[in-house]
């Protein structure tokens, strides 16, 4: 039995999208890359929402089946919604996967997180033999935290430890990330905080240096992954 109106319905993009042509030309680009059978590692963010929507409309069109590893509530729903079957990291592997950035540096060195997701996207992004990051013209940065501080997801009880930490390893600035649509902060997908920081002059071992402080779960800084940029 279906329920007579499903909520899920309801999970469209919420708010406008920037650069929306742009995005939809890359969005459509990636849809191509969709082979029947494939299990797919989806992200999160803007342009992540369009391609899902292009690959839907592919297999609606194509009677392609394919399996989506969901990143996000919104993600899964979204899923849900145009017919895409979900799985997950515990019963699957992907075959590839996608996602979006906030910045992207010329090695390929991303920040991620601006959606609070960060933490279940760098689990696919590690787990796919190639992600493809979708960008437009406006994420590409000469230097990490150009635009965007870099999201650190820490557990509610080490806040203050972690923002101890991160001022010691010279972070210009510490800010716990607050919501918008509730009081007090942000919490993610696996019910942590965000601590957005901004550092400059980062290197390749600052992702590591982060990871190793007692109270961080995950950073939205990408450095060496298996990554393809799309724009």
């Amino acid at each position: 039995m279906n329920w007579e109106e499903n909520v899920k319905q309801k999970s469209l993009w919420n708010g406008e999208i920037s650069n929306l042509e742009e995005k939809e030309r890359i969005a459509k680009k990636l849809a191509q890359k969709v082979k029947d059978g494939d299990v797919i590692g989806v992200g999160s963010g803007s342009t992540a929402f369009l391609a899902t929507k292009a690959i839907a409309e592919r297999m609606k069109k194509e009677n392609l089946h394919i399996t989506a590893i969901p990143t996000s509530h919104e993600i899964k729903m979204l899923c849900e919604n145009l017919g895409i079957p979900t799985t997950n990291l515990l019963a699957q592997k992907p075959d590839w996967a996608y996602d979006g950035a906030d910045e992207v540096t010329s090695k390929n060195w991303l920040v991620k997180g601006r959606g609070g997701a960060m933490y279940k996207e760098k689990l696919n992004i590690a787990a796919s033999p190639i992600t493809y990051i979708l960008v437009d013209n406006s994420k590409i940065v000469e230097h990490i935290c150009d635009k965007f501080p870099i999201p650190i997801e820490v557990n509610p009880e080490a806040i203050n430890l972690v923002r101890q930490a991160l001022n010691e390893m010279g972070a210009e600035s510490v800010t716990l990330r607050l919501a918008k649509g509730k009081d007090g902060p942000i919490v993610t997908e696996s019910g942590n905080v965000i601590l957005d920081t901004i550092f400059r002059n980062v290197d390749e071992t600052y992702e590591k240096k982060l990871k190793s402080i007692v109270g961080v779960v995950e950073t939205g800084l990408f450095i060496g992954y298996p990554v393809e940029i799309e724009k």
